[in-house]
């Protein structure tokens, strides 16, 4: 067999190869970027971002160390047509100034980063009505639900 083939055969090869594995990059893996443990963070609403691929919730809460400083926190969830079918939420669902509680596993960096995609609840804090909740999380039980939150429904697909 020629050079040439060889080469053309190798280069079609390495084409097709890199061509399969662009879906495989289209989606990461949490393996390891998040504590196993279930953080609590209280703080204020800025902003709802109802974006994808995975829609954020922004906040403000209190520093740890009881400096009166703020720290503005991110907690990933699911994309946005998620959250929709599975659990009602809108654009609207959380407004600029709500108090609200996170339950959600830390990034292990430190930052100031919690992912809500699972054994997530989140609740307004003074009413304690429960907001989000997802299969395998467990709600407090002084944590108020108006509706059943996922108990017989599938768990949304994130």
């Amino acid at each position: 067999m020629s050079r040439t083939i060889r080469f053309w055969k190798g280069a079609g090869l390495a084409m097709i190869l890199c061509a399969a594995s662009v879906p495989v990059l289209a989606h990461h893996g949490d393996a390891g970027r998040f504590q196993e443990n279930v953080s609590k963070v209280e703080g204020a609403v800025v902003a709802l971002l109802f974006i994808n691929p995975h829609s954020v919730i922004v906040l403000d809460a209190p520093a740890p160390d009881g400096s009166g400083k703020t720290v503005r926190w991110q907690a990933e969830m699911g994309a946005p047509q998620t959250l929709t079918r599975g659990f009602g939420w809108t654009k609207t669902t959380l407004k600029a100034g709500d108090k609200i509680t996170l339950l959600g596993r830390r990034v292990k960096s430190g930052a100031p980063y919690m992912n809500l995609t699972e054994r997530a609840v989140i609740y307004r804090t003074e009413t304690k009505e429960l907001l989000f909740q997802t299969n395998n999380a467990e709600v407090p039980p002084d944590v108020v639900t108006k509706r059943p939150v996922s108990a017989n429904t599938p768990p949304p697909s994130y």
